[in-house]
């Protein structure tokens, strides 16, 4: 099931809200929203469900081990054991096919290739649960010893499939005591109908552009049509990504649960560790707090751990050595800027900075995108023209023309308008009660609108649901 489905918005979303604000005590209401998050995800394969069941009662098992044993070595060993079995089930559903595949081309005979379906949102499922563990041995949480609690935190439908990465401390208190005010009920319903503008007016349309260029053989493509379809499959990755972390975020707080934000207009970065700072920011705070900063073999090794942090990064997307190669061509990036120096970087000029980061986050874009090294070899001779290709081409300046309106529109929404807008009405009561109206209609005629766009819709699935 996704968000940006009608039975979803007018079927699956009205029942799971009447039954839960019907209950008037907390542990009904964890228990619906229980639920209604095991048939959300169950919705599309129902085997995975047993899959999460398993990793739940688990780890929460392992969970009470480290409480009792903390201080001393079967604590250590209920650590190692969860995080052995959760990684291991991430590694047998999500890379055993790609080691298969690797080990093939080096051994002198030939393993079979085991064809496993990845259950959505494995890697995020997973993450919460190695970042709960550790943050129960460091001490950081308390352990929750009621399971239906602990599932509640790992099912809990909005963020389980796609995100955002969310640590057992930001809804700690608020599985056991919170409540849902008329702000929340309003600003998280204005969130979920910005986010389901994003996916719906944005990203689907965007995508038709990106496939309509990059769907095929690419190597004649010319230089202005690689860089025009690679800004385009950027902007299409932000508004699906960001767009599902929106309604995640909204639908958190419309049940009282408060969740961290995961992008904060990353396009506006100057550099590449500031992109990183604002771009999926659940993702980059795991591998910053539980790899970074870890001693290996007794001490931090700085170059080591950054290189495992980005190697990581990449190999969590996906099971491709695009996605590996992806990731450590930005950490190749974060490393130079950290050897020349916070104090350096910050005088070079501005549009500079700029300039340069955003060539290098497009680069990197399409790296994301070609899985195939020859298509992803031609990428990189297009945006030069190396393959012989010309400079401009008539399909290239007709697709910019047709599509103005959409791009204009996407490039405006990659800045924090929205930010300055609600900063003038604040500015008085009475422009705060007029700010708020306005809002409302607007988002009440985004979620029109894209109704209407949905009703012939036949899939909306987003992109990070293959993650």
């Amino acid at each position: 099931m996704v968000f940006a489905d009608l039975f979803f918005l007018y079927a699956f979303l009205p029942l799971c809200l009447i039954f839960y604000f019907a209950c008037s005590k907390l542990p009904y209401r964890n228990a619906v929203l229980i639920v209604f998050s095991l048939i959300f995800y169950a919705w599309g394969e129902p085997k995975v469900v047993f899959l999460l069941l398993l990793s739940t009662v688990v780890n929460w098992l392992f969970g009470l081990v480290i409480d009792k044993h903390r201080n001393d070595p079967i604590g250590k060993v209920a650590v190692g054991g969860s995080l052995v079995f959760s990684l291991g089930m991430l590694v047998v559903f999500k890379y055993l096919g790609f080691i298969v595949e690797n080990l093939n081309m080096i051994l002198p005979f030939e393993l079979s290739v085991p064809n496993i379906t990845l259950p959505i949102g494995i890697s995020f499922y997973t993450f919460q649960i190695i970042s709960y563990i550790l943050d129960c041995y460091w001490d950081q949480v308390k352990v929750q010893k009621n399971y239906f609690k602990f599932l509640l935190y790992v099912s809990l439908f909005p963020q389980l499939i796609a995100g955002p990465i969310v640590r057992y401390s930001v809804v700690e208190k608020e599985i056991s005591n919170r409540k849902t005010t008329v702000t929340d009920l309003s600003e998280g319903a204005c969130r979920f109908m910005i986010g389901l503008a994003k996916k719906v007016l944005l990203a689907n349309n965007l995508w038709v552009i990106v496939e309509n260029f990059f769907g095929g053989d690419i190597s004649g493509l010319s230089v202005l049509g690689t860089w025009y379809t690679v800004i385009v499959y950027a902007m299409y990755v932000y508004f699906d990504f960001s767009g599902y972390s929106d309604m995640a975020i909204g639908l958190g707080r419309i049940f009282g649960f408060h969740f961290d934000e995961n992008f904060k207009h990353p396009f506006i970065c100057r550099n590449i560790a500031e992109f990183w700072q604002r771009w999926h920011i659940s993702l980059g705070s795991f591998f910053r707090d539980y790899l970074l900063y870890v001693s290996i073999g007794g001490k931090r090794r700085v170059y080591l751990n950054l290189f495992l942090v980005w190697f990581s990064t990449g190999l969590w997307h996906g099971a491709s050595w695009n996605y590996i190669l992806w990731g450590l061509y930005f950490g190749v990036f974060i490393l130079i800027e950290q050897l020349i120096g916070k104090k350096r970087m910050k005088a070079i000029p501005t549009v500079l900075t700029h300039i340069y980061s955003k060539i290098v986050i497009i680069i990197g874009f399409g790296i994301f995108y070609f899985e195939d090294f020859k298509q992803l070899g031609n990428f990189f001779k297009n945006l030069v023209g190396a393959n012989g290709n010309a400079l401009t081409d008539t399909l290239t300046l007709t697709s910019a023309v047709n599509n103005c309106f959409l791009l204009a529109v996407a490039i405006i929404a990659c800045f924090p308008i929205g930010v300055v807008i609600k900063k003038v009405f604040e500015k008085s009561n009475k422009t705060v009660a007029a700010g708020q109206l306005l809002k409302t209609a607007y988002c009440l005629g985004l979620l029109v609108v894209c109704s209407l766009l949905l009703v012939d819709a036949t899939s909306n699935p987003f992109l990070y649901f293959r993650f």
